[in-house]
């Protein structure tokens, strides 16, 4: 369903754009899935298939490849009403015979339309900046620009074709005035273009009612970082390298895991604390008195060092906690060196400086 159908939809609503489907009823369905499943689709896909971390603001501090949100968290709300009340334009679009209401009514419904596929564009513009990672959430702007120019041409074949027009709708001459000018079908588009922006401004004046601010639809976009329109630089990301102490001397509690400087690991920055440049010390150690010993240590911090930092990379508590139950190696490894370093200390304090080698 997942997987499958999104490959099927978008197949499908490109022929759109060239035949005529007979069977309406079956063609609804398939619109109608498409906006679903798809909405879903990418929501998964952003969350398992990406370092992209939907809940991450701005400024929060990130790790490795990981990027913040796409949308900002405070403008969701907005963003979605407007989703919806373009959904519900198109709704009515398909539901309705043109031929048997006002031209402005069409012409609103096309209006909301273009509200919900002006947001899949700037969608589309947003997450262009890491195509690589994002080009499959591509699929449901894509789509969503095939049925919006499917349903709009049926609707204009739909008016075209028939030949009993009515030109009054009632007694309010500003009405009859409008849907008089609005007899040309092949302008509708356009009209529903220029009736879009009162409509979003009607939109927006509700959303500010219920507490959002006037500005957030435009700050959903640009209050993010990593992005096409973003209008923050974020935090540069640091380096956990997978390791579990690399991962606690970053991502616990400043007074507890007590961070001391940045350091460089295989090109990258990371933050540094004394547990772990004592446990990096120690592995230097090994490595140069007993190489068969330190092939064993490492192939066992390997084997279990990477679950164990994917567990607690965010969870500062886990964090805080690894770095306690740390704490006796740590004297134990700080004993051997005093033991069997001239200058233990000064061994302990150049690891992670660049051209220093290191391990951990």
């Amino acid at each position: 369903m997942f997987i499958l159908f999104p490959i099927f939809a978008s197949i499908y609503n490109f022929i759109g754009l060239f035949h005529n489907y007979r069977n309406k009823i079956f063609r609804n369905l398939v619109w109608e899935f498409t906006i679903a499943v798809g909405i879903i689709d990418t929501v998964l896909y952003l969350e398992a298939m990406t370092d992209i971390y939907i809940n991450a603001m701005w400024n929060d501090q990130l790790y490795n490849r990981q990027l913040h949100q796409p949308i900002w968290t405070g403008g969701w709300i907005t963003i979605s009403i407007i989703c919806i009340v373009g959904i519900i334009g198109s709704i009515i679009l398909l539901a309705t015979d043109v031929n048997s209401v006002p031209p402005l009514v069409t012409v609103f419904g096309m209006a909301a339309t273009y509200l919900f596929l002006i947001v899949m564009i700037i969608w589309a513009v947003q997450i262009s900046a890491h195509i690589d990672e994002t080009f499959p959430c591509l699929l449901l702007p894509i789509n969503v620009v095939f049925i919006t120019i499917s349903l709009f041409r049926e609707k204009i074949m739909q008016w075209t074709s028939s030949r009993s027009h009515v030109y009054g709708y009632g007694k309010n001459p500003v009405i009859n005035m409008l849907n008089a000018n609005l007899l040309d079908a092949q302008l509708w588009p356009l009209y529903g273009l220029i009736f879009m922006m009162p409509l979003l401004g009607v939109v927006l004046m509700i959303l500010v009612l219920f507490g959002q601010a006037p500005d957030t639809a435009i700050r959903a976009w640009t209050d993010t970082a990593n992005w096409t329109l973003s209008g923050f630089e974020g935090p540069q990301n640091l380096y956990s390298d997978g390791h579990y102490l690399c991962t606690v001397a970053a991502g616990g509690h400043k007074k507890i895991v007590k961070p001391v400087r940045k350091g460089i690991r295989h090109g990258h920055e990371v933050i540094v604390n004394r547990q772990l440049m004592i446990a990096n010390a120690f592995e230097n150690v090994l490595e140069e008195k007993t190489p068969r010993l330190h092939r064993c240590v490492r192939d066992f911090y390997d084997k279990y060092g990477f679950p164990v930092a994917d567990y607690i990379r965010h969870n500062k508590v886990a964090c805080d906690i690894t770095y306690f139950v740390m704490k006796p190696l740590e004297w134990f490894f700080l004993i051997v060196l005093y033991l069997v370093d001239v200058n233990p200390e000064n061994r302990i304090a150049v690891q992670y400086l660049p051209g220093v080698y290191h391990k951990k």
